[in-house]
């Protein structure tokens, strides 16, 4: 998409819009209930990339898409994805300090504010997302979302890679389980995003299909690439503690392959997915670096 300067400004421009449908969404900061509220907007406006909105917008706008009725579900998945952060951060799971370059939110607010707020956060995002019946005729575009957003982020979906991966820490693991856990843990979210954006744009059954092998492959890429960085980037750079997954005696494509061919992998992963949507009748320029770009991140 000519220059890398040109998709930083356009990355930047997106990002800024995604924070600004994200915050129109948060909850109001009152009641008696207002610390609950607090930790979650704390968690949610800790920054990011905004990967997984940004890929639903840009697969919604692949197909055509021009309502309103991804912006909650973007919103929605934001608030998903950042209830699984703050839980990984506890003490019973990962046991981290910082996150995103700032304090957990179990560190601000305390270990069962940590448990609550991030449960009112995965409970909230479906009260958001259900605000999109009211932007569109196509009801039955909404219930498919709906129905691709559930079940991908619980028991066989996002959740159920996190059990097992909670289950087997520090434990050998084989390619199989840990191949299970990333596709799980990692690459559902971002297919329920991209296969969600397909679907509001009226896509058909067999593209939304093909975006969800997109995103397979683009959720593989992506954390392939993080068990990466967690060996090779600084602290400064990725915002987080590194050689966590060292530290928690975690099987991870870097400790099963090594290095270069964890790097070859997430090379593969990431020009499959490409090919993949250039397969498509229609285009998105940016959502192709987009995908692109994940290889070479440093954060």
């Amino acid at each position: 998409m000519g220059s890398s300067v040109n998709f930083k400004d356009e990355l930047r421009k997106r990002t800024d819009e995604i924070e600004s449908i994200l915050r129109s969404y948060l909850p109001e900061e009152k009641g008696f209930a207002i610390t609950m509220a607090k930790a979650m907007n704390y968690s949610v406006t800790a920054g990011g990339k905004r990967l997984r909105p940004m890929l639903m917008q840009e697969t919604y706008r692949l197909f055509g898409g021009t309502e309103k009725t991804v912006e909650p579900f973007m919103a929605a998945m934001e608030m998903i994805h950042t209830h699984s952060l703050v839980h990984d951060d506890l003490p019973a799971l990962d046991n981290d300090d910082y996150r995103r370059g700032r304090a957990t939110t179990h560190k601000v607010y305390g270990e069962a504010m940590g448990i609550l707020s991030g449960v009112a956060l995965l409970n909230y995002a479906y009260e958001v997302m259900l605000q999109a019946f009211s932007m569109t005729d196509q009801t039955e575009r909404v219930i498919h979302a709906l129905q691709v957003m559930a079940h991908k982020t619980g028991l066989y979906g996002m959740l159920g890679g996190q059990s097992v991966d909670v289950e087997n820490d520090g434990k050998p693991m084989d390619k199989k389980m840990i191949d299970y856990i990333y596709e799980n843990k990692t690459s559902a979210l971002i297919e329920a995003s991209m296969m969600t954006g397909a679907i509001l744009a009226g896509a058909s059954k067999e593209e939304t299909a093909l975006i969800e092998k997109v995103a397979k492959n683009v959720g593989l890429a992506f954390q392939i690439q993080d068990d990466i960085l967690d060996v090779t980037s600084t602290e400064e750079e990725l915002g987080k503690p590194i050689r966590s997954d060292e530290k928690n005696h975690k099987t991870t494509y870097v400790t099963l392959m090594g290095i270069e061919d964890a790097s070859g992998q997430v090379r593969k992963l990431s020009e499959e997915a490409v090919l993949l949507l250039e397969s498509l009748d229609r285009k998105n320029e940016f959502l192709n670096t987009l995908v692109h770009e994940l290889v070479g991140r440093r954060k």
